[in-house]
């Protein structure tokens, strides 16, 4: 696959949290000129980007990060917020304790309070795939499936693994109603990128990707 084709599902990502504004418009000025499909930053950063990029990128942004337990009116506030500041995209962690007790309904009324507030913006939903069991991650198929979001996503990077080849294609073989799949942490080389799209991703949430290509272009390959 060539260079271009896997940049185009890169949301070119920097959400540590000692990120500057300097790093974040590096991040901005890289994701342009590799034509990735976005840039995915802090919130606190979302406003400045927007005015910075002047539509030349869309935004994603995170919701509930990393831990997914903040309160469901925080989780709508949060969203509100990102989009009045212009987000394009959300990215919202679920409470995964929710799920290890099976409270399912109140998992699922928790993501579709959030897709309200997205306002019809992009909503993406991480499910922290290194903390579940099979059986879960089979649920949460089925629970973002019928939500009315837009992907489900794998991994905040901020737990202890990220996506793995295997929950790309168990994802594959569950989603449904048109649901699309982002692998996100641990994407540590192009031939993680392109096995993952093979599998059936159809974004990728790293900071690897674009550092590569331009490491080859520097180096004169």
């Amino acid at each position: 696959m060539e260079n271009n084709n896997i940049l185009s599902y890169v949301d070119h990502t920097l959400l540590r949290q000692s990120a500057t504004w300097n790093e974040i418009m590096q991040v901005c000025d890289d994701a342009v000129k590799y034509n990735c499909a976005s840039v995915c930053i802090p919130p606190s950063y979302v406003r400045q980007a927007k005015e910075y990029l002047n539509d030349k990128m869309k935004i994603c942004t995170v919701i509930g990060f990393p831990n997914g337990y903040n309160t469901s009116a925080v989780k709508c506030f949060e969203a509100e917020d990102a989009v009045r500041n212009g987000a394009d995209e959300i990215d919202m962690v679920i409470n995964i304790g929710l799920l290890k007790d099976k409270r399912y309904n109140e998992l699922s009324d928790e993501i579709k309070a959030v897709r309200e507030s997205c306002k019809g913006k992009i909503l993406k939903v991480i499910i922290e795939t290194c903390l579940l069991t099979e059986e879960e991650k089979v649920r949460m198929c089925e629970i973002v499936s019928d939500s009315g979001a837009d992907f489900i996503k794998t991994s905040t990077g901020f737990s202890t693994d990220g996506a793995t080849r295997e929950d790309i294609a168990l994802f594959k073989a569950n989603v449904k109603n048109g649901l699309k799949i982002k692998a996100a942490g641990g994407i540590a080389s192009l031939q993680d990128a392109e096995d993952m799209i093979d599998l059936g991703a159809k974004r990728l949430g790293t900071s690897r990707i674009v550092k590569i290509i331009k490491n080859e272009e520097t180096e004169g390959y």
